[in-house]
């Protein structure tokens, strides 16, 4: 890649005068002068070889300066090498391995609770915002409600087996009564036993029609309208997103590219395509401003990795996000963790 070839092409000098600025930058947010290096070269320059040195890195395209008597920051280019090329991501600390492990909790069999407990540490650890997607394989629905808000609106309520609850406001058929939604919620629930909503939805039509005799032509109705409204939703995967507040915590954030990251964030908007971003490859991967391709517009930084099922099968990804100012050296052994802890206690788990 050519930054690898630019990275080599510099020379030791120019290295460590590059390597020191995106660290302080990373440390401090704030642009890097000559005579703060100064006293943490190696070796012993003056303040104006320094400058020279800044000025041929700025020519290349590797530093910045937000205005004329500011010191150096680096570019998106800058940071990109260096993540690439000087990066020093070092193991995870044992509080961090702790805290994270600790979500784990007793309930290991509600995947939807454990990963949300997953998403509000890596939240908290990080100081950025958390995204964690959540596995495409559905878990069966546990219990279907139905429930009544105003003649022409009811609610259908389902909660799943890995403890998630989703509900959904539709319009009732005309005629319908606390009866037949009692009737339409007692079918539903008899039929639904360990089949996903997916399953559930390609039976129910049959399932109707075999109890034709039994089943209320209202309730009928119900039942299909009430599972219509998931229709096209069955293999979608789930984003749980934590920490949005961290976002404004950073201290030189722009409060509308900030906007922009929550709307995103709100609608969730192009959750496949997160996904698509970790299953190009293992491991983790950087994302850096505009490289980012889910949350260009608001020009911020994405740390994920994929995790897999027993089957070594892509089903989900954890990440992080938050101001081009990330500690990457940080950040990224928290998220390879946390991607292989999830995968370890999937693949243990039966189905």
């Amino acid at each position: 890649m050519p930054e690898t070839a630019l990275l080599s092409d510099l020379n030791d000098r120019s290295r460590e005068v590059f390597r020191r600025v995106v660290e302080a930058y990373l440390a401090t947010g704030e642009p890097v002068g000559s005579r703060t290096l100064t006293r943490e070269m190696s070796e012993k320059v003056s303040a104006a070889t320094i400058r020279n040195v800044m000025q041929d890195l700025e020519l290349l395209g590797l530093l910045d300066h937000p205005h004329i008597s500011a010191g150096r920051m680096p570019t998106q280019l800058g940071l990109r090498l260096f993540v690439d090329g000087l990066m020093e991501a070092g193991p995870v600390s044992p509080g961090d391995r702790e805290m994270i492990d600790e979500t784990l909790g007793d309930d290991s069999g509600n995947t939807g609770a454990m990963l949300d407990r997953i998403s509000t540490a890596l939240s908290a650890l990080t100081q950025g915002a958390s995204l964690v997607l959540m596995p495409k394989q559905e878990a069966p629905v546990r219990h279907i409600e139905f429930v009544s808000l105003a003649p022409d609106r009811a609610l259908v309520v389902l909660v799943f087996a890995d403890g998630r609850v989703e509900n959904r406001v539709f319009a009732p058929p005309p005629g319908h009564t606390a009866s037949s939604m009692r009737e339409a919620a007692n079918f539903l629930n008899a039929v639904a036993e360990g089949r996903t909503l997916a399953e559930l939805r390609r039976s129910v039509a049959h399932e109707i029609e075999a109890s034709r005799q039994k089943l209320d032509s209202i309730a009928a109705q119900l039942v299909s309208s009430g599972l219509a409204q998931w229709e096209g939703e069955s293999s979608d995967p789930r984003l749980i997103v934590r920490g949005r507040a961290n976002l404004l915590a950073h201290e030189l954030a722009d409060l509308d590219r900030i906007r922009t990251l929550f709307d995103d964030l709100e609608r969730k908007r192009d959750i496949a395509e997160f996904l698509e971003l970790a299953e190009q490859g293992e491991g983790v991967r950087i994302f850096i401003g505009s490289e980012n391709k889910l949350f260009s517009l608001s020009g911020s930084s994405l740390v994920v990795s994929p995790y897999m099922n027993a089957d070594r099968k892509i089903v989900g990804a954890v990440g992080v996000i938050g101001p081009t100012r990330l500690n990457y050296g940080r950040i990224v052994p928290i998220v390879d963790y946390t991607a292989q802890l999830v995968g370890r206690v999937l693949s243990g788990r039966k189905g």
